[in-house]
């Protein structure tokens, strides 16, 4: 009986392959043998659904350094970086290496049933030409094809919350010659504009902290003057890229404020401007106060109408970004979704005291 890929795919997944790759998946500390497979990678798979970890995504600029998710937030609600993807793994002959050790370990497991008929029908894949309607076969490996191209894999994006999502990207390793693109079928396979999006995902923007005055204790209806810093207003850059033998493709991300949005915090308050967003004007957000200037109205601020009562109010101050992205194969700027940075600050707001005679 000869199967579709996606049935083979589903057998192996929940029967075999889960365990069989388990004990093969790359961590930060291995080394992808003859320099088939890049440099030292990170773990990229999952152990428990069996995909592969494929080529590390590289990260460099302002960039978090634990890999982990940045401090900007997309604008978009609908935008998402990718859950999963297809990268490169290993040449032929270390991919044999691997595979062909572990389908025989499996193979050896007693009571495999249907998944030993799966894994059998794997291991003809890659060792004796068995195809599917989409998915031709390999013969041995395809060795005497080795540094010419590489097998590639699933590779789940560990910033992803959603299990399922990160483990769509389940078609089993399948081989790409040096400078070709990858099967059509394999839509996840990745992209310059991918690793713009990851690059995004992992942007570490500047604080901000608008500077005030009065600085944390104000009065009704005295208007709060705000400012950003003209340090803030340089542009940010993070790079994620993916460079191994015969492969490589980078995007880079690049940030630059556009404006400042305002919120009291209380709805007793007047914003300035009304709309409350203060746009970069001269090479700066707002004005800094000076003395004498306690009549004019501040070109970005707040007035407060009502005390507090010895409490605070949140002022959250949202600075938004303008992003791009350039990459392998685009050379000019794509925009992105706006990207946003929140800080809050709180405020305490008093009654002006006067005497009256």
């Amino acid at each position: 009986m000869r199967l579709n890929r996606a049935a083979i795919t589903c057998l192996t997944l929940s029967v075999a392959i889960s365990g069989l790759l388990a004990s093969g998946v790359a961590h930060a500390d291995e080394d992808f043998g003859n320099g088939k497979g890049g440099e030292k990678e990170e773990q990229g798979g999952s152990d428990s659904t069996g995909i592969f970890a494929a080529a590390k995504v590289q990260y460099s600029g302002a960039v978090t350094k634990d890999g982990s998710s940045g401090n900007v937030t997309s604008a978009d609600v609908n935008w998402d970086p990718p859950p999963c993807w297809y990268a490169p793994y290993l040449g032929a002959k270390d991919f044999k290496k691997k595979m062909s050790a572990n389908i025989k370990d499996q193979l050896d497991t007693p009571g495999l049933g249907s998944g030993g008929t799966a894994l059998g029908q794997l291991q003809r894949h890659y060792e004796d030409n068995f195809g599917w309607t989409d998915t031709p076969g390999y013969k041995d490996y395809n060795v005497e094809k080795d540094g010419k191209g590489m097998f590639w894999a699933g590779v789940e994006n560990p910033n992803e919350p959603d299990a399922l999502a990160r483990m769509s990207c389940s078609d089993i390793p399948f081989w790409v010659d040096n400078g070709e693109p990858p099967p059509p079928q394999h839509e996840e396979a990745i992209t310059s504009e991918m690793l713009a999006a990851l690059a995004y995902q992992h942007m570490e923007l500047p604080g901000t902290k608008v500077t005030l005055a009065p600085e944390a204790v104000t009065k009704v209806n005295l208007p709060t003057w705000a400012w950003l810093d003209k340090a803030v207003f340089d542009e940010v850059k993070a790079t994620a890229a993916i460079n191994v033998p015969g492969f490589n493709l980078e995007a880079t991300t690049t940030a630059k404020p556009k404006s400042l949005t305002l919120d009291p915090g209380t709805k007793d308050a007047t914003i300035i401007p009304a709309d409350g967003e203060c746009p970069i004007v001269d090479g700066r957000i707002g004005e800094p106060y000076a003395k004498g200037k306690s009549e004019e109205t501040p070109p970005c601020g707040i007035t407060y109408h009502r005390s507090s009562g010895g409490e605070t109010v949140p002022l959250k101050a949202s600075l938004t970004w303008e992003i791009s992205w350039t990459g392998t194969g685009q050379a000019n700027a794509e925009p992105m979704p706006n990207g946003t940075i929140e800080a809050v600050q709180d405020i305490t707001i008093e009654e002006i005291q006067s005497i009256n005679r």
